[in-house]
């Protein structure tokens, strides 16, 4: 019951997010992933469905985005939802450089304590691509690890419709027992539907985890309010957590 409770509130509030501020934008999507995980030469692999959503709303000089995500797990023979939630405070101190910092919080709703990551982020916009860093550290009492994660991604507009991207985030585990490095890789695309607000986006990622190696592919529909898939981006509603939550999956 909590997990339902916890799935309809959650997609309540996305898909309410544009009534929020007349200016708001930001989109809502649904997408299905199916992580492969090799672990001593076994592959496991697990569907996972996700409903999320990110809006950008300005507040004077600043920008607050929030995201929000719910997740449909089936692995193992078992099946579980979870959520995740972040909020960002940004501003342009250029004419095309944002910066700011997040806090974000992991693991919603699965019964144990959520995971907690807070950092600094930073965006650069040029006339057909978008630069974004950051640096996180995140602590999980459950499994007793406090991870410092340093990323980025370019994305590359092939078309104002068309983004193509990729990523790379490093990851520095320290658990009981020894420090832990991981890595994890990305690249996506996305594609808007000419005159909709609809794009269709696939993406693959890979995080070596120690022994463990996770492959994921994913395909999603997406529909933005507010402006299309660059706007999103100059607007702050392009910031994520993913390279991060992408490897404290596990934990």
């Amino acid at each position: 019951m909590k997990t339902i409770l916890l799935a309809s509130a959650a997609a309540a509030t996305l898909f309410a997010a544009p009534a929020f501020a007349q200016n708001a934008i930001g989109s809502v999507g649904v997408t299905y992933s199916n992580p492969s995980v090799e672990v001593a030469g076994d592959d496991v692999d697990a569907d996972v469905w996700t409903v999320d959503g990110t809006v950008a709303l300005p507040a004077a000089d600043w920008t607050v985005t929030l995201n929000g995500a719910v997740d449909y797990t089936k692995a193992f023979g078992e099946e579980d939802v979870t959520g995740v939630a972040a909020a960002h405070l940004t501003k342009m101190w250029t004419s095309d450089v944002r910066a700011g910092a997040f806090v974000a919080a992991n693991d919603i709703g699965s019964g144990n304590d959520p995971v907690w990551t807070v950092g600094a982020e930073a965006q650069k916009y040029l006339s057909n691509a978008t630069l974004t860093g950051l640096v996180a550290y995140t602590t999980s009492d459950d499994s007793d690890a406090d991870i410092w994660t340093v990323g980025g991604d370019a994305a590359f507009y092939v078309m104002p419709n068309l983004r193509l991207n990729a990523g790379v985030s490093y990851n520095n585990v320290d658990v009981a027992g020894g420090d832990v490095d991981a890595w994890t890789y990305g690249v996506g695309a996305e594609y808007e539907i000419e005159n909709t607000p609809f794009s269709v986006g696939a993406a693959y990622n890979r995080a070596d985890v120690d022994s463990i190696d996770v492959d994921t592919w994913s395909l999603g529909l997406r529909y933005s309010f507010g402006g299309g898939l660059q706007a999103r981006d100059r607007a702050g509603a392009g910031l994520n957590v993913s390279s991060i939550t992408s490897v404290l999956g596990g934990l």
